[in-house]
């Protein structure tokens, strides 16, 4: 299975609230989405898709810039850029977030269960790093659970650090949320770090395609 990510779209939102309905318990309304979508001077919103195959490359693209092709460069013979409707590529996950200052924070994160653990959310995250340089932030935040141990670990493995807690800010069980911070997401240094950490994904999710590759040959 090929995993690429895009910007969300109005018409994603359906889908996009199937998942959240099985990974929080107070989803937003489409409304919402439709508002944080329109709103390019500060948000960026983003899907992950799946394909059994890999998508052709779109001849007539724009060059990315610098920033965004960060990931492209490291990933695109896995996930290129469509050349036609993705429409037919399931929406298997999404995020997204907010430019407040010079901080850009990540609002949202998801996968749909039955992709959980195939680093999926890990490409989504890589791709909001992508959106905050677009969006010229300095460093990233979130909130999440003191329980999501499994999401923490991703977090700190991409340079995010604890940095205070929000006392019962999960309404649905009145759970703390560990609040994190990244350092500054343009040093060298940072983006050394993030390079290695894609080279990584990278052989991650090739292997994965090549097996499951392997396996469809088998059948």
């Amino acid at each position: 299975m090929y995993y690429f990510v895009e910007p969300m779209t109005e018409d994603d939102i359906p889908e996009v609230q199937q998942i959240e309905s099985q990974s929080f318990t107070t989803p937003w309304s489409a409304t919402t989405y439709k508002r944080e979508i329109r709103n390019r001077a500060s948000c960026r919103y983003l899907v992950a898709r799946c394909s059994p195959t890999p998508l052709p490359p779109d001849q007539g693209a724009a060059p990315q810039s610098r920033n965004l092709g960060l990931l492209s460069q490291i990933v695109a013979a896995l996930f290129p850029p469509a050349r036609r409707s993705t429409h037919s590529c399931p929406i298997i996950g999404y995020g997204g977030l907010w430019l407040t200052g010079e901080d850009a924070h990540v609002t949202t994160i998801a996968t749909d269960p039955q992709y959980r653990g195939f680093g999926v959310g890990e490409l989504l995250l890589n791709g909001l790093i992508d959106a905050a340089y677009e969006i010229h932030a300095q460093m990233l935040t979130l909130e999440v659970r003191v329980s999501n141990t499994v999401a923490q670990r991703l977090y700190v493995k991409y340079g995010f650090q604890p940095g205070g807690t929000r006392p019962r800010y999960y309404t649905d069980n009145g759970e703390d949320a560990l609040i994190m911070w990244t350092e500054s997401i343009r040093t060298p240094e940072y983006r050394s770090r993030l390079s290695e950490l894609r080279r990584h994904l990278h052989i991650r999710l090739q292997t994965q395609a090549v097996r499951r590759r392997s396996s469809i040959r088998v059948l």
